[in-house]
């Protein structure tokens, strides 16, 4: 039998079905040959697109960091102007972010296999830093390294983000149960 011959962006259709593949069944679940099945093509074709299933990864892990960089964004726009709730909102953006999209999440924060010498992805994750620098920005001090402030609350938020997740899977005994994170961010000095 014949392979289907793909007729559209064959790179774009690739991304998306291995978005798909990460979605349903994480990394482990995710081969170049599966995303040709999905995409409707030969097990050949990633290999015009894709040097190794390494890059076919990055690719995904790029359009990641602009989903998680929108999420972040559009909870920014809905917040009040205040620096802290604005702040507060990028916060919520990655917790969001960070339950709704958990495979993917993990690609982006905690594969070996995304190589960040990949444009796109270093421009994407370049550009999802930016949100939470500009959002830190108001809280640092006369010669402070902006870096302090900017680790301070990612550690927080990315924290809280991974215990929300095990508190989640965790039949409520898990001592993050319950505890939201609004609360914690008020404990927060700058």
């Amino acid at each position: 039998m014949k392979t289907p011959h793909h007729h559209g962006n064959l790179r774009e259709a690739l991304i998306v079905a291995g978005m798909e593949l990460l979605q349903e069944g994480g990394t482990s679940g995710l081969t170049l040959r599966k995303c040709a099945a999905r995409a409707g093509v030969s097990h050949a074709a990633p290999a015009h697109h894709f040097k190794s299933l390494d890059g076919l990864l990055s690719a995904i892990a790029a359009r990641g960091y602009e989903q998680f960089a929108k999420t972040m964004m559009a909870e920014r726009d809905k917040s009040p102007d205040g620096a802290r709730d604005q702040l507060l909102a990028i916060c919520q953006g990655y917790l969001d972010f960070a339950e709704k999209n958990e495979a993917l999440f993990d690609l982006i924060f905690n594969s070996v296999e995304i190589t960040f010498d990949d444009p796109d992805l270093d421009n994407a994750s370049t550009l999802a830093y930016q949100i939470l620098a500009q959002a830190c920005a108001p809280f640092v001090k006369k010669d402070q390294d902006p870096r302090y402030v900017e680790t301070k609350v990612w550690s927080l938020v990315h924290g809280f983000a991974c215990l929300s997740r095990q508190a989640r899977g965790g039949g409520g005994g898990h001592p993050a149960c319950g505890i939201a994170f609004a609360d914690v961010f008020d404990s927060l000095s700058f």
